[in-house]
């Protein structure tokens, strides 16, 4: 059984003293119209004026989420204003977990192409990540699997496509990082339009994920490190806001120490990875990846599921896909890794358990 965590203590101060970031009328009008810069935009310069007073209006009165209705039933307080986009988000997370635990569902695996390169933007060219990625998709198809392609390469090459950074909720208490993340849409601070939202969805609904990655400066490229930051919430999250009446720092910690159970709603799907870079640090993140995804609580596939190799090892950039070409181990590589997460995925939606299912950490994190 696990330790409680319970404790008798008083609920710990909120600390603050941070310089205040509040922006000048002046200043927010600036970065306001950064947005209209093009010289198009010129002749409409006095319709944006109404804009920036209703966006100014929003900033000053801290209208995160303009839109809410009453939380409902199932929620610790009823009556409690949640925001309209959060209960979206949450009603496609619990659409996609109902669909995901029914046994006559068709099985569905998430495949994650984080390199932010695309031909469509600056690079001109597509990325290596992708054609590892599209070699994992042929297997888990053709095999009759359902597969979802996630390209993050979206966030750098499509108009309005975001995901916000983690504000670290958690390490002010656990309680206060939601699950689905409630930080976003924030319409006050102009933070909207974030992916996070249907992306929650999508890992949930799948049965096993893979992630194709690059190697960038020895780290995740920054749009998987983008999506890492925001699954914290899949990780002991909070599933209902108004236990906290939104974010109440104070109400958090209380729940925290008052023994939490800390959640893992994505725990038991299968992984696979297949890294890859050019000189240095594949297997660091390979390693920093599986402990990742092994602490939310999902299952490792086998070791040809996870994979770290070098494409042209010291050679060109500009030669990097031909290094490619010559390479066909690695695409038969990436092809086994895409094989052992289908078969991880058969055990376990066969009853299978891993060998370390039954116990109980001592400790949470």
């Amino acid at each position: 059984m696990a330790v409680s965590k319970s404790r008798k203590a008083p609920t710990p101060a909120i600390r603050k003293g941070q310089p205040d970031p509040l922006l000048t009328r002046a200043e927010f009008s600036a970065r306001f119209k950064l947005g209209f810069d093009d010289p198009a935009f010129a002749i409409h310069s006095e319709r944006i004026e109404p804009l920036i007073e209703v966006a100014w209006g929003a900033y000053v009165e801290g209208r995160k989420a303009p839109r809410t209705r009453r939380a409902g039933d199932g929620y610790a307080d009823p009556d409690y204003e949640l925001s309209v986009d959060w209960l979206a988000a949450r009603s496609a997370i619990d659409a996609a977990a109902q669909q995901q635990r029914d046994s006559k569902s068709p099985t569905r695996i998430l495949v994650i192409c984080a390199s932010p390169r695309s031909e469509h933007t600056c690079p001109g060219e597509m990325s290596k990540s992708f054609r590892l990625a599209e070699t994992a998709r042929a297997v888990i198809t053709g095999s009759g699997v359902e597969c979802d392609l996630l390209e993050l390469s979206r966030v750098t090459a499509e108009y309005g496509r975001h995901i916000h950074p983690c504000k670290a909720c958690v390490s002010t208490a656990m309680p206060l990082c939601h699950w689905p993340c409630s930080c976003y849409p924030n319409d006050a601070l102009g933070q909207t339009h974030d992916w996070m939202s249907e992306i929650y969805a999508r890992w949930t609904a799948a049965h096993g994920i893979i992630i194709v990655t690059p190697v960038h400066w020895h780290h995740a490229p920054s749009v998987l490190k983008l999506m890492m930051d925001r699954l914290v919430c899949a990780d002991g999250g909070n599933p209902d806001p108004t236990s906290t009446q939104g974010k109440d720092a104070k109400l958090a910690k209380r729940l925290e120490l008052d023994d939490w159970g800390y959640p893992q709603p994505l725990a038991g799907r299968a992984f696979g990875l297949v890294v890859h870079g050019d000189t240095e640090g594949v297997q660091t993140l390979r390693r920093s990846l599986a402990d990742w995804l092994q602490g939310m609580g999902l299952v490792a596939s086998g070791a040809k599921a996870e994979i770290d190799r070098y494409i042209g090892y010291y050679g060109t950039y500009a030669e990097s896909h031909a290094a490619l070409d010559e390479d066909e181990a690695m695409f038969e590589e990436t092809r086994n890794a895409a094989r052992s997460v289908l078969e991880q995925v058969s055990r376990l939606r066969a009853g299978t358990c891993p060998p370390d299912a039954t116990l109980e950490w001592p400790r949470q994190k």
